[in-house]
């Protein structure tokens, strides 16, 4: 009898626990959660509450999964987390492991130097897939969350001083040395390019294919409608497109799809 009733209790808290476990979620837990504010050296005030790691964690992935499109701004509780991990040794070991997936991909490639025709292409974005903005987003403390301010951003572009991001340079002389065509497509403007040159050739970059940058034409168009026409081109010129890397899904939207894509982390911003 005693063994019965144990045996009930036990399959009781089981069941219990797994609804639980199931019917948890990290909005239910900032709705029931006692939030304090505290006060940042700027004056503005902040929520914290027990979960906001968890809740802003959760936001962040679900950006790079692509499951969260279209924001304009981080949500304001999440700006600080967003800053936290772009700037952490996590957000380098990510590209890193990026980076580290790519070159295991070329293995599997059919283009060797020796054995290459010149039609095997890499395309790469530059803008936190080569070059760095986040000094941009330190020195004007926003990470996101206040919408990006394109005068003054492409500003901060034509200095030229944007560093490379963490492993990139590695990366890019690995493929060029396979014998791959690099084409670097940016949705950065046409009158940028001196800039950007200069800026890549100073961080250590060097032997691309082709720079495509948009001209008065291509700001008509989407970012993804445009890089999709590149890749159209280049495919129609004979090019074999077997990867492209990027920090935004942008790049890799729309037809043709590419052999393999590489998506850098980036919660910053979105463009479409």
């Amino acid at each position: 009898m005693a063994r019965s009733l144990l045996i009930s209790l036990t399959l009781a808290f089981l069941f219990t626990a797994m609804v639980s476990a199931r019917d948890w979620n990290i909005l239910n837990q900032l709705k029931g959660g006692k939030p304090t504010t505290t006060t940042s050296r700027n004056g503005v005030g902040s929520l914290k509450v027990s979960n906001l790691n968890g809740y802003c964690e959760s936001w962040r992935v679900n950006v790079e999964l692509h499951n969260i499109r279209d924001f304009t701004v981080v949500p304001q509780e999440c700006v600080w987390f967003v800053q936290k991990y772009m700037t952490s040794s996590q957000y380098e070991d990510d590209v890193e492991r990026a980076v580290d997936e790519a070159i295991l991909y070329l293995g599997k490639t059919c283009c060797e130097k020796k054995k290459c025709d010149g039609m095997d292409a890499w395309i790469f974005d530059i803008d936190d897939t080569l070059l760095s903005t986040i000094p941009y987003h330190k020195s004007n403390g926003c990470f996101g969350g206040e919408q990006l301010n394109t005068t003054k951003f492409e500003e901060w572009q034509n200095l030229g001083k944007a560093p490379a991001v963490p492993s990139m340079v590695k990366l890019f002389h690995e493929i060029r040395e396979r014998g791959f065509k690099i084409f670097l497509v940016s949705s950065r403007k046409e009158y940028l390019r001196s800039a950007t040159v200069e800026n890549l050739i100073e961080v250590g970059y060097h032997g691309w294919s082709n720079l495509l940058l948009r001209g008065e034409e291509e700001e008509k168009k989407s970012v993804s409608q445009y890089k999709a026409d590149v890749r159209t081109w280049l495919t129609s010129l004979g090019y074999r497109v077997w990867g492209v890397m990027g920090s935004q899904w942008n790049s890799f939207a729309g037809c043709p799809v590419p052999k393999r894509t590489f998506k850098l982390p980036n919660s910053i911003y979105y463009i479409a």
